[in-house]
């Protein structure tokens, strides 16, 4: 009969294998992504309205801020942003930015109800009456973009087929790390486990259905046509849900060739656990089996528990080679040469404790369905997030933003 170590050896020289196989699929779906964005941008520059939800300040924000006010795009825009109210601290920023960039049309409005779970939802559907256009980009508060950002996320409306309606344009980012190490490994999860999971999504499922915070651009006719912003308003993954349900009402959803990049705080690892416990049971949520299939994407963990449950062995170490050779293409092609990320090639060395806590955070996943937002404690249902009791918020983690 065989012996545990033996077992043991057998699952994780199987799930390695599997990894090394979606290194590969990764491999393959960053080239049809790079492949299918080759072609001319079309001149299509119609007037867009930006709606950007605040609150706090953090200091690369202001900078976030400024680069949508220095955009080379020939057509008009405008930039909204939305308060809770007016001592946010963001508000003195708003202002500096009106006065420092007079041509831009700039305004702040102030959204004091609460309409639900989701704070930021919440401030939307309160702004989005605001808007003078037809086009809307909603992106977090702390994106920073290039100057081209709207010319090429508003190229991705003109259909590349005929008779498709281009209903949301979205997009990948990567992360601005701190000097702490949690900040730089959750940068790296970023740009080396996210963004390949979504261009893997995008070749198996046929396209993109789905929404990524960092961008989402929607037409009016798609957003009327699943009922606005308010549905979603006690939806933790609220992109996710706005691109999954422009897409089942028959719009196309386009992933830009534009990366835009994202502030990672200077987490503690507590933080970074919580942040990224989160992160995993929105997804565990929103796309069940999607995250059931994570777990094989872990070559390089896969490939250092078998080498350490094969006693090393000559077979073991060269497994775990290959792997470690296929996880370091993954984050150079996709990271590095495709996101723009200059500090991959100087983190690589934590990509095997990153991986291995990855795998541990997707087992402790299904332990719960309790998540840490803003300070406050919540339950995930469906999809939504419910307000905890008292006594069990009080036994939850520290939270994290």
């Amino acid at each position: 009969m065989p012996t545990l170590p033996v077992i043991v050896s057998g699952i994780t020289t199987l799930l390695a294998f599997t990894g090394c196989g979606y290194f590969l699929l990764v491999l393959w779906s960053a080239r049809t992504f790079v492949r299918a964005n080759r072609q001319a941008l079309p001149d299509f520059h119609p007037p867009v309205s930006i709606l950007k939800p605040v609150k706090g300040l953090d200091p690369e924000m202001y900078e976030s801020f400024a680069s949508h006010c220095r955009q080379e795009y020939p057509g008009d825009y405008e930039l909204l942003f939305a308060a809770a109210n007016q001592e946010d601290p963001a508000v003195e920023a708003i202002e500096r930015l009106q006065r420092e960039f007079p041509e831009r049309s700039i305004r702040l409005v102030l959204c004091p109800e609460t309409l639900g779970t989701n704070g930021k939802v919440s401030s939307l559907v309160q702004a989005l009456p605001h808007a003078r256009f037809d086009h809307i980009l909603i992106s977090d508060s702390d994106i920073l973009v290039s100057p081209r950002y709207l010319r090429r996320i508003m190229a991705g409306f003109v259909p590349a087929k005929p008779g498709k309606r281009v209903g949301m344009v979205t997009a990948l980012y990567r992360g601005k790390a701190y000097r702490t190490i949690p900040s730089r490994m959750e940068s790296m999860g970023i740009v080396t486990d996210f963004a390949p999971n979504v261009l893997t999504a995008r070749l198996l499922e046929g396209g993109t259905h789905f929404g990524l915070g960092s961008t989402l651009a929607v037409t009016r006719e798609a957003l009327d046509a699943i009922g606005g912003l308010l549905p979603l308003a006690d939806y933790v993954a609220d992109d996710y849900q706005l691109g999954a349900r422009i897409a089942a009402r028959g719009f196309e959803v386009v992933l830009s060739r534009e990366v835009v990049e994202t502030s990672v705080p200077p987490y503690s690892f507590g933080e970074f656990l919580a942040h990224q416990l989160r992160w995993a049971r929105t997804v565990r949520d929103a796309r069940p089996l999607g995250y059931l299939g994570v777990v094989f994407s872990y070559g390089l963990a896969w490939g250092m528990l078998n080498a350490a449950a094969s006693g090393l062995s000559i077979e073991s170490l060269a497994l775990l080679s290959i792997a470690a050779a296929g996880r370091v293409s993954v984050a150079l092609l996709v990271g590095g040469e495709l996101l723009g990320d200059r500090q991959v090639l100087k983190d690589l060395w934590l990509l095997p404790l990153r991986d291995l806590i990855a795998l541990a955070l997707w087992g402790w996943c299904y332990a719960g369905t309790t998540i840490q937002w803003r300070g406050k404690s919540f339950t995930v249902k469906n999809g939504k997030m419910l307000v905890q009791p008292a006594s069990q918020a009080e036994e939850a983690q520290p939270a994290t933003q």
